[in-house]
């Protein structure tokens, strides 16, 4: 969790000491949770657990999986967004969530204990908004994170009350929300104390009549890295009468290798308890560098859930996907979760409680026409095609990548828009695209004739480039470089160079790859950030060591022209 109101990390001290920690927790993680013997036998009495039965009119666990009322498998693919301290933004927000891809949204809410509750009339809104935009909605109770580590962190027996209170907003929805009771509801002291309180709260909004799919997150901040979760899912699960729980995993610095990542996610499916990543970040920060790559791959594979952290707002603006709230000025690292391998975009797959899935319609929708190309720059362009039509209604389009006898869903449109445009691609490249279209059946028509298009040169442009400390500790600081393109067409394939005057060592970067000999720094870009649009910006971020000064580099090239500084 990363809020954009607080922080857990609240001094050098502070930051060493959860250091430590979390270097014992990864010798911790490998040996808490279940033996062989104890996984058959919780495996066992997976299977034995009570069934949805008749309380799962709406999105529900079965086998460990979550299905949609119609018993369609629903996986989720999205992001989280900040809605309690931006509520301002939130409709826009969604809309645009949507836009890129995204089947599912997870809300920050508050219950009032420490932040103004959301009310009623508020939470019915959200839900009204999801809705409008096909997603999937995860609200979750802000309040609890942290608690008994964070003095201003509430109980998961308040936010119980919380969702109580809201039970005749939320009635009836349960086919579009899943209730997420309190976010990250216990810190690193005392972990093994989250047992009981998450059951007592699971059985409290069964008793209180709430029947939606309830998601409970992790002690330890949400990451489990003392495995208490992973220890005591079972008995949590076994005491919902519904059946319809699923267990949420934050993976930030904690999970750095893919073996950890591998090996907490299989014990929950081997064991067939439903879970999910409810957060999780890419960039790297103090406490270590996260291994998204893994992530992404792993809950495709596996075919579970994630929720990228966040849309925008964060006081760590490195886990902004988008800046400012604009979703034309993608971080890297929301580039990274729409548009990357396992993204959102190539893997997300509406619910179809939006498009009808078990309507018995058939028919599939005549194939679109021929795409053609326009606005072709050196990293995008824009994709246009004659309507398919449908005897009941086309609801929208797939445009696909065609490589030889293979293909890759690169974006969507809706059934009212033949256009869009397709970002990230490679200067002097040729690409082939094409289109199919669906209906509210999820019937998908033939693929559409394929166009040829071949991307612009990488031009000269001009750079800016703004530099930053984002934190400091005695021996070390994380920095931020922020590269701009102030030209008229995008720059593909950078180097930035500078120098640091005081002796400063790169030690850990991401967006880019370090090389440095002396005090002279040269970045070369990740993939992901190769590609600066014009009058756009990507974003490095990096921890270096320091000594007692720590004066800011003065001047940047950026393929050896000097920039200006931002």
């Amino acid at each position: 969790m990363r809020t954009a109101r607080s922080t857990t990390r609240t001094s050098p001290v502070t930051a060493l000491l959860t250091g430590l920690i979390t270097l014992l927790g990864l010798i911790v993680l490998g040996t808490v949770g279940p033996t062989p013997a104890q996984a058959q036998s919780q495996s066992q009495s997976a299977q034995q657990s009570p069934s949805p039965g008749a309380l799962a009119a709406g999105l529900h666990i079965s086998d460990g999986r979550l299905l949609e009322g119609n018993g369609n498998e629903f996986i989720m693919r999205g992001v989280n967004h900040a809605h309690t301290w931006y509520q301002g933004k939130t409709t826009q927000s969604l809309a645009d969530i949507k836009a890129l891809g995204a089947n599912t949204v997870r809300v920050v809410l508050a219950d009032g204990h420490r932040w103004s509750a959301n009310s009623a009339a508020d939470v019915a809104n959200v839900i009204s908004q999801c809705k409008a935009n096909r997603l999937i909605c995860v609200l979750e109770v802000h309040d609890t994170t942290g608690y008994g580590e964070d003095t201003a962190a509430g109980t998961l027996d308040e936010a119980a009350d919380y969702w109580i209170g809201l039970k005749d907003v939320l009635a009836g929805q349960e086919n579009y929300i899943v209730i997420n009771i309190g976010n990250e509801p216990w810190g690193n002291t005392n972990p093994e104390g989250w047992t009981a309180p998450t059951i007592a709260a699971v059985k409290k909004l069964r008793d209180a009549g709430l029947a939606h799919t309830i998601m409970v997150d992790a002690p330890n901040w949400g990451q489990d890295w003392q495995g208490v979760m992973r220890a005591n899912a079972q008995s949590v699960y076994d005491a919902d009468p519904t059946g319809n729980l699923i267990f949420s995993i934050h993976m930030y610095s904690v999970f750095d290798t893919a073996q950890e990542i591998t090996d907490y996610l299989n014990a929950f499916v081997n064991a067939k308890l439903p879970i999910l990543i409810g957060e999780f970040g890419g960039p790297a920060d103090q406490y270590g560098d996260p291994d998204e790559d893994t992530m992404m791959a792993t809950a495709q594979q596996l075919k579970l859930g994630y929720l990228a952290w966040s849309w925008s707002g964060n006081t760590d603006p490195i886990l902004d996907l988008a800046i400012n709230f604009d979703p034309t000025q993608l971080s890297s690292w929301g580039q990274r979760v729409f548009n990357g391998a396992n993204g959102i975009a190539q893997t997300a797959k509406e619910a179809t409680v939006y498009s009808g899935g078990s309507s018995g319609d058939t028919q599939a929708p005549t194939t679109p026409g021929t795409p053609t190309a326009s606005s072709v720059t050196a990293t995008s362009a824009t994709l246009t095609w004659t309507a398919a039509t449908d005897d009941v209604g086309v609801t929208g389009y797939d445009i696909v990548r065609v490589s030889g006898s293979s293909e890759t869903k690169i974006a969507t449109s809706t059934s009212t828009t033949n256009t869009v445009t397709v970002p990230g691609l490679t200067a002097d490249t040729t690409y082939t695209f094409a289109v199919y279209a669906h209906d509210a059946a999820g019937n998908r028509s033939a693929r559409s004739a394929t166009v040829n298009v071949t991307t612009g040169s990488t031009p000269s442009g001009s750079c800016s480039v703004g530099y930053r400390i984002v934190g400091e500790w005695p021996g070390g600081f994380q920095g931020e470089i922020s590269i701009g393109n102030t030209g008229t067409t995008a720059i593909i394939g950078w180097k930035l160079a500078f120098t640091f005057a005081d002796g400063q060592t790169v030690t850990n970067m991401w967006g880019g790859t370090p090389t440095q000999s002396g005090g002279t720094v040269s970045v070369t870009p990740a993939s992901y950030t190769s590609t600066i649009p014009a009058g756009g910006s990507v974003t490095v971020g990096f921890i270096a060591g320091k000594g007692s000064t720590n004066t800011a580099p003065t001047t940047f090239t950026l393929s050896g022209a000097t920039c200006a500084t931002a």
